[in-house]
């Protein structure tokens, strides 16, 4: 049962990156307008978003599959951290009543799929499923 739970949850996180970076790739004016407001305008250059959108692919991908997943997995851990950082007023406050100043409930599951992403990182050896034990 762990290897199943653990393959779902390898399955769903790594496709949020697919669609994050698909959406980089076909919307960059999307993503630049995430970036402006959530991050500073720290990564609206078209180069970096496209970088991104092309990284972000790769490695759900790589999740996925479970291949490479001692590299991909803190890859993973890393860019979902970086955006719980950029919203962290909205996960201590998701309804808005005292410090983020307005209501972003749908932001809180972020911290849903960050913390998934550690426990596969904790498990990796349970997942019997992933590539990477099969090859």
């Amino acid at each position: 049962m762990k290897a199943w739970t653990l393959l779902f949850t390898r399955v769903s996180t790594g496709l949020l990156l697919l669609i994050w970076g698909a959406i980089k790739i076909a919307a960059p004016d999307k993503a630049k307008g995430v970036s402006e407001k959530y991050y500073g305008g720290l990564v609206s250059a078209d180069e970096i978003v496209l970088a991104m959108g092309v990284a972000q692919i790769a490695i759900g991908f790589l999740v996925v599959l479970g291949l490479f997943r001692k590299y991909v997995y803190p890859a993973q851990a890393l860019i979902l951290g970086f955006g719980l950082l950029a919203i962290w007023q909205y996960i201590l406050d998701p309804l808005g009543l005292y410090l983020a100043g307005e209501a972003k409930p749908l932001f809180f599951p972020s911290t849903t799929v960050f913390f998934a992403t550690l426990i596969m990182l904790l498990y990796k050896d349970d997942d019997s499923l992933a590539l990477d034990n099969k090859l």
